[in-house]
């Protein structure tokens, strides 16, 4: 089972909202140091997105002849791709998963 099925349906536009800087800076006491956290957590959140996708649509790197099956097996990758750019961005997903207190992080 791959790992799109298992991210919760969230819609951007609930992750999209004002954030309280100042509850920002509570959490670690330092502004910048929760910037720093969500920052990181992005790119993690991206990494994973990227080899996600590539592997994906390596199964669809196979060697055929122009045929009928080669045009349905694009249209199949063009769905994958889909999928993937109807994610949140990665900086919202962290952003949110911050203030839902879901990533662990230290000093």
């Amino acid at each position: 089972m791959n790992t799109l099925s298992k991210r919760p349906n969230t819609s951007v536009s609930s992750l999209i909202e004002t954030r309280d800087v100042i509850a920002m800076k509570n959490k670690t006491g330092n502004l910048y140091e929760s910037i720093t956290v969500i920052a990181k957590r992005a790119n993690q959140i991206n990494i994973n997105i990227k080899e996600e996708l590539h592997r994906r649509l390596d199964e669809f790197n196979t060697i055929l002849g122009d045929n009928m099956e080669e045009v349905n097996e694009n249209k199949e990758q063009i769905e994958v791709s889909r999928q993937y750019e109807r994610l949140a961005n990665p900086a919202l997903q962290a952003t949110a998963e911050f203030f839902n207190d879901e990533i662990y992080y230290r000093k």
